[in-house]
């Protein structure tokens, strides 16, 4: 099981091999092997540091990110959009879930001030267009 942000649902299903530098795409790119590929994986939603912030260039110290206010927006529309609560799920039916109710208009909501949204898959990839 691995611990994720409640935004981190959207990004890795979004991600598609780029990212801050050459650490942190080589952890990314194992935890979306996992989430995607391992059946039945389990994540624990926190609203803190989590597996993928551990080698974000953007982390300044336990739980404290040079972008926190930023990031805990993402998280908390995350929670009220798709009605995620801070527990454990099974990462492929919480991704169902996201995308049987997700929206153009509601990804713009969560994700518009994300530098990564404009040149990301994130939208193409839940909305499935």
């Amino acid at each position: 099981m691995l611990e994720l942000r409640p935004h981190h649902l959207l990004c890795t299903q979004g991600y598609s091999g780029k990212g801050y530098n050459e650490e942190f795409v080589e952890n990314m790119n194992e935890v979306v092997d996992k989430l995607r590929n391992v059946p039945g994986f389990r994540v624990k939603i926190v609203c803190d540091s989590d597996n993928l912030c551990i080698h974000c260039p953007n982390m300044l110290g336990p739980n404290l990110c040079a972008t926190q206010d930023k990031v805990a927006g993402f998280d908390r529309k995350t929670m009220e959009v798709f009605g995620i609560e801070e527990k454990e799920y099974v990462y492929s039916e919480i991704v169902e879930h996201i995308r049987s109710v997700a929206t153009e208009e509601k990804m713009s909501y969560i994700c518009s001030e994300c530098s990564w949204y404009p040149i990301s898959a994130c939208r193409r990839n839940i909305l499935n267009k």
